[in-house]
């Protein structure tokens, strides 16, 4: 693994459309990501990847773990309001650090490449990838059930139609930034109107009266004596429902004006999701008791049977399109980090790559596209997503240690965000309540988690560390990249360095690889 040159331009190909021209350091034209993510998008992109298909299908983990409706909501509250803090401590970072690729970029540049790699490891190697596969599966079931009203639909079916759909929107992803953020506004809009029906139709039902589960001495009636382990994996359940806030630091470059619109677009979406969640539970106890919402896989679905008759059928497909969209806005998020990997030597160099018309990341995506769909092909997706769901939660904290950091090492760096320590402080200790309890209740499955991360360290001493490696290996690799560069089309992109208040580079912290 060997990081192309950072400033490298290309010459467009001939062809219909108009090429994407940026200008480097010197003026000289080169292909460059464009930034074409407005406000809107970027809010759909945030709220697409948070809402998924968990809040239509299963929220029963978090009300599982906290043993009480009442208690349930308190926990769905609260990790909304911690959700909003933690991407209060990104859009800092967002806009101190201006690069694509999200918490990788911001633990590389403060913490070194080593520790950067680790979380690019874990993230390219199994969540990205498990995920995609998951919400696909998601989708192909819910699509399918219609056709197998009376049993599961067959695993081979479930696979290829999951697979159609992870080309199909890898397709539209490639072919153009625009058309992936137009599926990703229309999909996100269709989930928000099938929640406001949900919502809406809970509030007719209280307004007819049905409200005894939300009645304070009904709704903390517990069904299990209440334990903090239980409660603090009640919050765990909770935060891992809020999943995706944090995507749209992964597109930083291709945001219309990031220093507006990511924060803007983390204020509106994150309470947005918060009243979602946390009225769609309201909603679904009008209807449901405890203890049919913890027998019931599909909620949705069986709040829609009980109410809506033989409009039923909407909750199925809400759930289709739902994942549908999330889908889109997972592909559209990874790709970017296998880019920005790529771009800072982590990874094969082709990956740093954009067509020369569209100023799509095509290597990218199809390497995502590649990944996701090896996934398809084994039957431990779960297991490997319980592995690694801690590694996730662990570097969301160490990526805002790093704003703590960041602070004392580089005080005068220009910061257009500059929140109060505060907000962070507060955002740790929840953290750390919550990963010592995970250490304490899985171990074992926490402990596997992190050798799956450290098997990265051999792989980062021999593909990054490494620099002098014989001559053949670089000739084969070169000879691969070349072919494969004129087969997608792509060329690297103009990078531009961030500049600070005054207009002179800066806001890059330089770390050693």
């Amino acid at each position: 693994m060997t990081g192309g040159p950072r400033k490298r331009g290309g010459e467009p190909a001939s062809g219909d459309t108009e090429p994407c021209v940026g200008k480097d350091a010197g003026g000289s034209s080169g292909v460059a990501l464009k930034q074409q993510i407005g406000l809107v998008s970027a809010c759909g992109i945030i709220v697409g990847n948070i809402i998924g298909s968990g809040i239509f299908v299963s929220p029963k983990g978090v009300l599982e773990y906290a043993s009480s409706l009442g208690v349930a909501l308190i926990v769905w509250v609260t990790t909304g309001i911690i959700t909003a803090i933690g991407a209060l401590c990104y859009a800092e970072l967002g806009v101190t650090i201006p690069k694509s690729g999200g918490d990788y970029s911001y633990v590389k540049d403060i913490f070194g490449g080593l520790a950067g790699f680790l979380r690019l490891w874990v993230a390219v190697l199994v969540i990205y990838p498990t995920n995609q596969a998951v919400i696909a599966l998601t989708f192909s079931n819910y699509v399918l059930h219609p056709l197998f009203p009376s049993c599961l639909p067959p695993l081979i079916g479930l696979r290829l139609l999951a697979a159609v759909c992870l080309l199909l929107l890898t397709w539209v992803n490639c072919y153009s930034v625009r058309w992936a953020t137009f599926v990703q506004d229309v999909f996100t809009a269709g989930k928000l109107l099938a929640l406001g029906l949900i919502i809406t139709m809970g509030f007719v039902q209280i307004c007819k009266g049905h409200y005894y589960w939300l009645e304070p001495a009904n709704a903390f009636e517990t069904f299990r004596d209440y334990e903090v382990g239980r409660i603090a994996l009640s919050f765990l359940q909770g935060s891992f429902a809020y999943g995706g806030w944090n995507f749209l630091n992964y597109v930083t470059e291709e945001l219309v004006e990031p220093n507006k619109n990511l924060p803007r677009a983390i204020f509106i979406s994150i309470p947005v999701v918060t009243f979602v969640y946390v009225f769609a539970n309201v909603a679904y106890a009008t209807a449901m008791s405890p203890q049919e919402l913890l027998a019931s896989n599909a909620v949705a679905v069986t709040f829609g049977e009980k109410l809506l008759g033989v409009m039923s059928w909407i909750m199925p497909i809400s759930v289709a399109l739902s994942t549908f969209g999330g889908v889109n806005g997972s592909l559209f998020t990874s790709s970017r980090l296998f880019f920005a990997g790529a771009r800072e030597g982590h990874l094969p160099r082709l990956l740093a790559m954009i067509h020369v018309q569209r100023c799509t990341p095509i290597p990218a995506l199809l390497s995502t596209l590649i990944s996701t769909l090896l996934m398809l092909c084994t039957s431990d997706i779960y297991t490997l997503i319980n592995y690694v769901g801690f590694i996730n939660y662990l570097f969301y904290g160490v990526t805002v240690a790093g704003q703590i950091v960041l602070r004392v090492k580089a005080p005068n760096m220009h910061r257009p965000i500059k929140v109060s320590l505060v907000w962070p402080v507060i955002y740790l200790l929840f953290w750390a309540f919550l990963l010592i309890f995970s250490l304490y209740t899985d171990p074992v499955v926490c402990g596997i988690g992190l050798a799956i991360m450290m098997t990265g360290v051999p792989v980062y001493f021999l593909g990054v560390y490494w620099e002098n490696k014989p001559e053949c290996f670089d000739i084969a690799t070169g000879k691969v990249t070349h072919l494969c560069q004129k087969l997608c089309l792509v060329v690297y992109p103009v990078m531009e360095e961030p500049k600070d208040a005054d207009g002179e580079a800066g806001n890059t912290l330089q770390t050693p690889d």
